[in-house]
């Protein structure tokens, strides 16, 4: 049913259906279903499998020292999260929850900590560290859009990078709320700022659907 969503990961992209069996078999796959609002994962919690979205979105956020929730990571189907605290096997600091229903296939890391000349074992365990090397560059994206102080920069910022990933017009997987919250504001904000760029012919948008109305 998920063949397709799997193959789009890279930790499967471009293997064939036996050794996809394998390198499922490898990370002791497990699907699961969560249901909206459902917690897939708790702060002080430590994860033992990470997840790869199959259906639905997960978010990934964590609290700052006054309480507001910042959003970490969107998480789409075709993606994972929690690789690296799996990996560590360190506490977790983050809240990890399904924005509408999801199914999430749960896969293990135990056998990349093992010693194994299989060379199987080896193509496999390589697929998951250059996976978290991706990561580490995604996490750099991040960290350009919060580093940005003024919100119009950090919009722009943020749009940019959806504009090289998916071309001019887009749809964002995330409400106003939740957009903000990545952002790092407040809902009023975001709406203000959005409006003015609309005006100023920046930007047209109905909803999540975004267009970029020239190079920014």
């Amino acid at each position: 049913m998920y063949e397709k969503i799997i193959a789009k990961n890279s930790l499967f992209s471009g293997l064939s259906d036996e050794d996809t069996e394998y390198a499922l078999s490898f990370f002791g796959a497990r699907y699961a279903h969560f249901e909206k609002g459902e917690m897939l994962g708790r702060p002080g919690e430590v994860l033992t499998r990470f997840g790869l979205v199959l259906s639905g979105n997960v978010q990934v956020c964590m609290e700052d020292f006054d309480g507001n929730s910042i959003i970490m990571a969107i998480v789409t189907p075709g993606h994972t999260f929690g690789e690296s605290l799996c990996f560590l096997g360190k506490e977790s600091p983050v809240h990890i929850y399904a924005v509408s229903d999801s199914d999430v296939l749960w896969l293990r890391t135990d056998r990349i900590k093992e010693y194994s000349k299989d060379p199987r074992d080896r193509a496999v365990a390589d697929r998951f560290i250059s996976m978290l090397a991706s990561r580490t560059l995604e996490m750099n994206n991040r960290i350009q859009i919060l580093s940005k102080i003024k919100l119009r920069d950090r919009l722009i910022t943020y749009f940019s990078q959806n504009v090289s990933r998916y071309g001019m017009t887009f749809k964002l997987p995330l409400s106003r709320e939740d957009m903000a919250a990545y952002l790092g504001t407040n809902r009023s904000a975001l709406s203000r700022e959005l409006g003015k760029m609309r005006d100023e012919g920046i930007i047209e948008f109905s909803r999540n659907n975004f267009t970029i109305k020239h190079r920014i």
